[in-house]
């Protein structure tokens, strides 16, 4: 079975209706009351009807008309207009549907994962932003979250919203802060489509025609269109596996089981266990554990002075992805939902010995990465004024044998299959005219930077491909400032991820990038400031979908490296109107580095000369290669003087 392109959507939801139930003129969800239609291009408008039923649409003194087809569908275009509204539009068969409240102006496509979905009301300042947006020009709509295996021709839901602070508080913080400040600047209205779903990867929004080009995916899409039931009936039928399993003896948690003692028991041998380093994901650690969602028991001993007995002590555990049960000596002391949570347990003095004691921490996961993560620093022991890092090995021991589970056939979730939101979140808006879409998406793809490099571009074509608008304005953020740098210079999968999102920057036409490495949190995955996200989205919306050339619209761009005895001098472009260098965070190394010919990076000292940074550093005295802010979270020192900050390169590539 194949694939239907997005234009000749899949009849099967279509046919398995009785005729009755289209024998009057229907319109997609995404076609409504409250809507925005894209100014200034001509405007496809479709639905559904009886097949061959005529059906005309009226709008600002405008006609065009179409015949449903065999399968019931029809599809038109009105004649361009120009930016206004209210208005009403008129859909005539065999039933008259009149939409009201219509306005044309800009309409933009928001998509990605977690950090666009992430709502406005859990933002910083967010609060405040709610309460201000009123605005009725702004107009949002939701596509709910749904994962298919074949292209689907209308959404699960949804609706066209007025913005104000009812209907913004759960929207995507980054759409509506770009959106306010497009529609502030041109004072058309704007109109937002947020189509995202939290950590998804990239082949998940990609079509299948699209991934069927590139080599990593053949196979997988292959699997999935040979495929009989859908995602749905074949998650029911895992479940009703997964019960039967949990109802099992092998099933039941080894570490609780009644009559025998529970593995947070302080006498228990653990000989067989196996070790991992903490704080860190599972994930990446065990290969018995990659794909493990479940219940993992961690141990390890603490060794305390003579002076410690009897004393309080104080248990910091960093974070748990998910859920924990935390024992001291065996005595159950705490536990925590919530993987962004710190955990710190008191612990009574009757508790605490002189010598050995035992810590054992049941994990619950629920989904994606699970155990014990965050700084190193958040994992002590603390007694009698003495702390005591509890960072370094544990043991470890699933609560049961991964072998015996019944394999999900959607590891990482149906919202992650090659193609699925596409199908179910993107396809459906298909042929909606927009002025553009802005992306923020690439943390479940870090590791995979390679494949990243021909993935990205090939979802912008496929997407341009299927809206048939030219090269439609792609504008996306490169990955923020997430986890924890060692002292030394050093290469990472998120430092390789961004630079991917670099290349496709400077290789793919109409495309922006906003850098946000100075926006990010070390310890949260989720940085909570996203108007600025918005607000250098929106100055490359200006340049790429506007056309101002004169606007500043990126901090300076890495262009060339030379070299001049012991120094190395990096030009840049996107200089504004100059460069500047500030200081990194007190106690933290520079963000540029150099090598040598032996490939050994060190920070280096930098200083502005123009649209020139001179490097030189201290033992290197025939520098051939630079990197910059290249790392999880290296601090970002480079920028304009517009305030924009330089994206984190490297030259050694």
């Amino acid at each position: 079975m194949r694939f239907f392109s997005c234009l000749c959507f899949s009849t099967t939801l279509l046919l398995a209706a009785s005729p009755a139930a289209w024998a009057t003129v229907r319109l997609p969800r995404l076609v409504n009351s409250h809507m925005v239609l894209q100014r200034r291009v001509p405007l496809p408008l479709w639905g559904w009807a009886a097949p061959g039923e005529t059906v005309r649409v009226t709008f600002r003194g405008a006609t065009a008309q179409a015949t449903a087809g065999s399968d019931g569908r029809w599809q038109l275009k009105l004649p361009a207009q120009a930016a206004g509204g209210p208005f009403e539009l008129e859909v005539r068969g065999q039933n008259v549907i009149r939409l009201t409240d219509v306005l044309v102006g800009d309409v933009w496509l928001a998509s990605g994962q977690s950090n666009m979905e992430w709502p406005l009301r859990e933002t910083t300042g967010g609060p405040a932003a709610v309460t201000a947006a009123n605005h009725p020009t702004i107009r949002l709509f939701t596509v709910p979250n749904r994962a298919e295996s074949r292209p689907q021709p209308e959404l699960a839901g949804g609706e066209w919203q007025v913005c104000t602070p009812q209907s913004v508080a759960n929207f995507s913080a980054v759409a509506y802060h770009f959106g306010r400040d497009l529609q502030q600047r041109y004072q058309v209205p704007v109109g937002l489509i947020a189509a995202e779903w939290g950590g998804t990867a990239a082949e998940a929004w990609t079509s299948a025609e699209a991934l069927l080009k590139l080599p990593d995916f053949r196979g997988p899409v292959a699997v999935l269109q040979g495929q009989t039931g859908s995602f749905a009936e074949q998650d029911a039928a895992y479940a009703t596996r997964l019960r039967a399993w949990q109802q099992s003896p092998a099933g039941q948690d080894q570490g609780l089981l009644p009559g025998q003692p529970t593995w947070a028991d302080p006498t228990l041998t653990t000989t067989t266990w196996k070790s991992m380093q903490l704080p860190g994901i599972w994930e990446g650690q065990s290969p018995e554990l990659r794909d493990f969602d479940g219940i993992v028991w961690l141990r390890r001993e603490l060794t305390l002075p003579p002076t410690a007995a009897n004393q309080p002590l104080t248990l910091s555990l960093a974070q748990v992805d998910d859920q924990d049960s935390t024992f001291f000596n065996g005595v159950a002391i705490g536990g925590t939902r919530g993987y962004d949570q710190l955990r710190r347990y008191s612990v009574p003095a009757s508790l605490v010995r002189a010598g050995r004691n035992i810590i054992t921490v049941r994990v619950t996961d629920t989904g994606s990465g699970g155990g014990i993560w965050g700084k190193p620093t958040d994992m002590t022991a603390t007694v009698g004024g003495l702390t005591v890092p509890l960072a370094g090995a544990w043991q470890y021991r699933p609560a049961f044998d991964p072998s015996t589970r019944p394999r999900s056939p959607f590891p990482g979730g149906t919202q992650n299959e090659p193609t699925a939101l596409f199908n179910g979140m993107i396809a459906p808006l298909l042929p909606y005219a927009l002025k553009g879409i802005i992306w923020y998406q690439g943390e479940s793809n870090a590791g995979r930077d390679a494949q990243y490099r021909t993935l990205f571009p090939a979802l912008i074509q496929d997407w341009r491909t299927r809206w048939q608008q030219g090269p439609l304005p792609f504008l996306f953020v490169q990955l923020a400032g997430y986890m924890h740098d060692g002292p030394e210079p050093a290469d990472t999968d998120w430092a390789r991820l961004r630079e991917a999102q670099r290349f496709t920057s400077l290789t793919v036409p109409r495309t922006g990038m906003a850098v946000a490495l100075d926006l990010g949190n070390p310890d949260d995955i989720h940085p909570r400031n996203k108007q600025d996200v918005g607000r250098r989205l929106a100055l490359l919306a200006r340049q790429v979908a506007y056309g101002e050339t004169d606007v500043v619209a990126s901090g300076p761009t890495f262009e060339k490296l030379s070299t001049a005895g012991n120094q190395l001098l990096l030009r840049f472009r996107n200089v504004g109107s100059g460069l500047v260098l500030k200081p990194g965070a007190a106690g933290t190394p520079g963000s540029f580095a150099v090598a040598g010919p032996d490939g050994r990076f060190v920070w280096a000292r930098a200083q502005v000369q123009g649209n020139t940074v001179v490097l030189q550093a201290d033992g290197v005295t025939n520098p051939v290669a630079v990197r910059y802010a290249w790392g999880n979270n290296r601090p970002a020192t480079l920028y304009n003087q517009e305030g924009l900050p330089a994206s984190p390169f490297r030259s050694d590539n």
